[in-house]
């Protein structure tokens, strides 16, 4: 049975950090979960390279900037998170590295962290950062591109959820995770796949191909349901993935989409080419399992 127990927030201050707080305080609220928020502060030799930092000056300078982000990290959104059991955190280092390491360490059930990304652009980008952590880290990853322009989340605002599987062999696992979110907060699941559209060929027998593929394929979901109990309405589309699965997250109006991302070696099964863009491109946040 999944657990929140603890989650992780990686923060730098910015306003994608405000808005992934958001919606790591409902899910701590909700299930009463430990909230740690991290910054890891760069050490000075990454950004200033062969220069010599054990110089008076550059130590000064780290050690100032030490004591400024715990202060900062002290003061971040403390009067929205009261009443939370809420850990603060600064680590030195490449962020990247140590959120997936502290989360490890600490047996984080879900890393709740923004991607990066400006303006009309923003679709097209994923930070180095989140894509490091996503492809790194062995629990859970919640992120999105517009966590920072929503308000905060209210109780209970968790209504509609799309899971997206590949029919892969962490399908059971996704399908599992998103029906336990369900019941959690009392949603609507919807499951779709996405298969590939195939050439566009009249023969009957190429029809015919299609037909037997689909039909495999919504034999092969009736079963992974079957077996994990989930209670869920299933689609089958084909086309590219990350338009079809976002289309439908819209359709459905969903509020979280949960699709599979695989081991800690960062395997995403066949998505795994589609992931990001779908992260990228998702009206909602996206939860990768």
């Amino acid at each position: 049975m999944p657990s929140l127990s603890k989650i992780l927030l990686p923060v730098d201050f910015s306003e994608r950090s405000v808005g992934a707080a958001r919606h790591a305080s409902l899910l701590a609220r909700h299930f009463h979960s430990e909230l740690t928020l991290l910054h890891a502060l760069t050490p000075l030799h990454d950004e200033f390279g062969a220069i010599e930092t054990a110089g008076t000056m550059l130590v000064d300078v780290y050690r100032a900037r030490a004591s400024q982000a715990a202060r900062e990290l002290d003061a971040f959104m403390a009067e929205q998170l009261a009443g939370l059991n809420v850990r603060r955190v600064v680590l030195h280092g490449d962020p990247a590295e140590k959120i997936v390491q502290f989360a490890h360490d600490e047996h984080t059930s879900l890393i709740a962290m923004a991607t990066h990304g400006y303006g009309p652009f923003r679709r097209f980008i994923l930070g180095s950062n989140t894509a490091k952590v996503l492809h790194d880290a062995d629990c859970p990853v919640w992120t999105g591109v517009h966590l920072e322009d929503t308000g905060a989340p209210a109780p209970g605002s968790i209504r509609s959820i799309l899971c997206a599987l590949d029919l892969g062999p962490q399908s059971s696992k996704t399908l599992a995770w998103a029906d336990w979110l369900r019941r959690e907060f009392d949603a609507r699941l919807t499951v779709i796949h996405a298969s590939a559209p195939g050439p566009d060929i009249a023969d009957e027998s190429e029809r015919l191909w299609r037909a037997r593929v689909h039909e495999g394929a919504e034999a092969e979901l009736q079963l992974i349901q079957r077996d994990t109990g989930a209670q869920a309405e299933i689609y089958l589309e084909s086309g590219e993935p990350a338009r079809v699965i976002c289309s439908q997250a819209l359709r459905v109006q969903a509020d979280v989409l949960v699709i599979g991302r695989g081991s800690a070696a960062g395997v995403f099964g066949r998505l795994r080419t589609n992931a990001y863009a779908i992260i990228r491109q998702s009206p909602c946040p996206v939860v990768s399992v």
